[in-house]
């Protein structure tokens, strides 16, 4: 696995050194001598590590850590303090600055290689869902994953898993101001209760008794449910190796024993605000593809949605051979509302009416906003008889009370004019059973309007019960949908 790492270090002899191991390696090094220089590449989008030294004049290590995971830009760039600084508080400082980990010199090139390889997988994870969610603003942020970046981390919920009682019961103490945590003696029921219980993080002590605990955390991380779930290793002096392999496997961070409380405090802070920022991600890329196939102003599913369904329910119709119907409905004289009352009266109708006509159809049927003032409904399981009186229902919820506009102060009558059409069997297209409901819409147009016309072909196709090729007979001569649009 390659990443692009840029090294921040203001001693030329130690960007060499490093950028020598790394190469080594396969990664595609940059390198920075100056915290201003290192906050300008990240910004740029040139690195998907930062390797960070704490001594530089001018801006330090914690300063340029700080900076760039206040940044909506640079929050998600994982980043990894490198520092001569051995006490327990320089450690502390980093990780509250936001870095990743904190590694003391001189680091070993296997402990090294281990962490950028762990830090790497979750960053690709992590853009992948920045990429899917991108939005129309120059970030891709909403207002939401702002916030999440300024997440404190606090108030998280987390399962530990330690099947000894003295340890659990110190590092639950430690973590009771500011994470609630539940303890999970039964190595064997922590899997079910990390999938049924939506935590933030889950710590595994490594060296529980009689069961690996690296197994339970592969298996964590191949459920759906808990793939995202940070999982944090508790581990003894002697059990590097076993660390490093779980880095492998995907643990997101570890805590050599005796712990140091407020180190656990930071680190675990840190995997909350991680989960809430990939979380908020997911939300966002749900949305973005909600409004993918969503009409904004009415709710209802949109063109694209329709076209992207259709075959397959016509596809579905064949194989179980089972009727389907199609509405075209349009709201009659809505330019004339326009007009007359402007164009936040006519929001306020098509808002109203997209209300009446989900309350008219079930849910397995499928309503979509076509364009303007246009609307099609797809049922499947119904034949032209039924699809009649959905019609009716329709036109009816559309006439039965006026249409508030003007926010509220103003009432104004509204109606629609429906065609139905029905799925003529294997040899059907959906472009062919549109254009009949269309064409039948056109006829309930020129017939004045306010009403409901069935195709002709469909209604021979039904009474018949047999399949035949689609026609379009019953329409007048020389009618076309465009030319009733607008009306």
């Amino acid at each position: 696995m390659t990443a692009r790492i840029l090294v921040v270090d203001d001693v030329p002899a130690n960007l060499k050194l490093i950028e020598a191991r790394l190469s080594a390696e396969y990664f595609d090094v940059v390198c920075a001598s100056t915290g201003v220089e290192a906050l300008d590449i990240c910004a740029r989008a040139q690195c998907d590590i930062v390797l960070l030294d704490v001594m530089m004049p001018g801006m330090d290590g914690f300063e340029v850590c700080r900076r760039l995971k206040a940044d909506p830009k640079t929050h998600h760039i994982p980043v990894v303090m490198i520092s001569a600084l051995d006490q327990p508080s320089d450690r502390l400082q980093g990780l509250e600055a936001g870095a990743d980990d904190f590694l003391t010199k001189p680091v070993a090139d296997v402990a090294l290689f281990a962490r950028v390889r762990s830090l790497t997988r979750l960053k690709m994870l992590g853009d992948e869902l920045r990429l899917r969610a991108q939005t129309s603003r120059e970030l891709g942020m909403s207002d939401a994953l702002i916030a999440a970046v300024s997440d404190a981390g606090l108030n998280g919920r987390v399962l530990l898993v330690d099947d000894r009682e003295g340890s659990s019961a110190r590092i639950r103490s430690v973590l009771a101001a500011s994470q609630t945590v539940e303890v999970e003696t039964e190595p064997h029921e922590a899997l079910f209760r990390a999938a049924d219980g939506d935590y933030d993080v889950v710590i595994i002590a490594l060296s529980l008794t009689n069961f690996d605990a690296l197994r339970l955390c592969a298996q964590i991380h191949s459920l759906e449910r808990t793939r995202m779930t940070p999982i944090v290793l508790i581990a003894d002096p002697e059990q590097n190796a076993r660390v490093l392999r779980g880095l492998e496997v995907g643990v997101n961070d570890y805590l050599m024993r005796p712990i140091e409380p407020n180190e656990l405090i930071a680190r675990v802070r840190t995997q909350v605000r991680r989960r809430r920022y990939t979380d908020q991600l997911r939300s966002n890329l749900q949305a973005s593809m909600e409004l993918a196939v969503t009409d904004g102003l009415t709710g209802l599913h949109n063109r694209r949605y329709m076209e992207m369904h259709l075959q397959s329910l016509l596809d579905q119709a064949v194989s179980r051979d089972r009727p389907l119907a199609a509405l075209v409905v349009d709201i009659d004289f809505f330019k004339r509302v326009n007009d007359t009352h402007g164009h936040d009266a006519g929001d306020d109708v098509l808002r109203e009416f997209s209300r009446r006509l989900r309350s008219s159809v079930r849910g397995i049927d499928l309503a979509c906003r076509l364009g303007g003032e246009e609307f099609v409904v797809i049922m499947p399981e119904t034949d032209a008889a039924v699809a009649r009186l959905v019609a009716e229902r329709i036109r009816s919820k559309a006439a039965e009370a006026g249409f508030a506009i003007a926010h509220g102060e103003l009432m104004i009558d509204v109606t629609v004019s429906v065609g139905v059409s029905t799925f003529m069997g294997a040899d059907d297209v959906p472009a062919a059973l549109l254009k009949r409901a269309d064409l039948a819409l056109y006829r309930a147009k020129t017939a004045g309007r306010n009403q409901v016309v069935t195709d002709a072909a469909s209604l021979r196709f039904s009474e018949a019960g047999s399949v035949g090729p689609p026609n379009e007979k019953g329409a007048p001569e020389g009618a076309h949908p465009q030319s009733r649009r607008g009306g």
